[in-house]
């Protein structure tokens, strides 16, 4: 069996704001504090989940170094820079390596419904990317893009651009995805990882991922899953994940990213759990139900900083 490099989980920290929509650049140091104390692998920020298209460049530079700075180096730290400009992704790739991210995660370029770039243009966006931080890159293969990345083009960037080494699939049927990634690209593929908050992450593990982005709001009781499956205990991974489903397909298909705010605001652990407009705060009787599932598997941000 091939060993891959890039394993565990690394799961994508929320951004938090004050009621009053002020990023809360405290509480985004708590979160990573609560996410080192999960146990995690590695730490994510301002992807998809961060709510990363809501935030202005001065934001996120301030989100970044604040996270780097309190990691501290106790675990890796991915910074996100999908733009559809290459030049801005050049930017961003330079300035998360030169405050010390362990990588970067990036989509193909694209911008609203039908703006997108040809396999060349998507090649050169993530060579120049790469050149410009000269760290390593996880492409994120993502339904939001709205770009088909195929199996060939995606082993040509790995095997010709140095610093892509890392894979995140969350396109429908993931693990049919990952399978022939892995098969098609051998060594090459260093980090093949899933996404969507873990919802398909048996069959995706099974398929050969060796890693998993979820979100923060349970990875202290996702890991031993994904230990117990990297190590060869498919029958533990498989009980440990069926206690949790419950709460991660709720998370996945009624919250998004609104699910790990509420649960880090009931732990203490932020102080508020708003959302940037448009987008609306869950529904009272939603955030409950969220909160009685959360109480049943107990993941330590409900309690942290209580």
């Amino acid at each position: 069996m091939t060993t891959r490099p890039y394993t565990g989980i690394w799961p994508v920290a929320p951004t938090p704001f004050h009621d009053d929509g002020r990023v809360d650049l405290d509480g985004m140091r708590r979160v990573i504090d609560c996410m080192v104390d999960q146990g995690v692998d590695g730490i994510c920020i301002l992807a998809n989940f961060s709510e990363q298209f809501l935030l202005s460049d001065d934001e996120r530079a301030q989100l970044t170094r604040a996270s780097l700075e309190q990691a501290a180096g106790r675990v890796p730290v991915i910074v996100t820079i999908s733009h559809f400009a290459t030049q801005v992704v050049e930017d961003r790739a330079a300035e998360a390596a030169a405050m010390g991210a362990a990588m970067v995660m990036m989509m193909p370029p694209y911008h609203g419904a039908i703006l997108r770039a040809d396999e060349q243009g998507i090649f050169e966006h993530f060579q120049r990317a790469g050149r410009a931080g000269n760290i390593p890159i996880m492409i994120q293969d993502a339904p939001m893009a709205g770009t088909t990345l195929s199996i060939p083009f995606l082993v040509r960037m790995a095997r010709e651009i140095e610093q892509v080494k890392l894979f995140k699939i969350e396109t429908p049927q993931t693990a049919a995805k990952l399978r022939a990634l892995i098969e098609a690209g051998g060594d090459a593929i260093e980090g093949p990882f899933d996404g969507e908050e873990a919802i398909t992450l048996i069959a995706d593990m099974d398929a050969g991922a060796t890693g998993t982005m979820t979100s923060a709001t349970l990875p202290d009781l996702i890991k031993p899953a994904v230990t117990a499956h990297l190590s060869g205990d498919r029958q533990t991974a498989r009980a440990i994940y069926r206690d949790l489903l419950p709460l991660i397909n709720y998370e996945n298909r009624q919250c998004g990213w609104r699910s790990c705010k509420v649960v880090m605001k009931e732990g203490g652990v932020i102080g508020s759990d708003a959302v940037r407009h448009p987008t609306r705060p869950m529904h009272p009787a939603q955030r409950a139900e969220l909160l009685e599932l959360a109480r049943e598997v107990n993941p330590l941000a409900l309690s942290w900083g209580r």
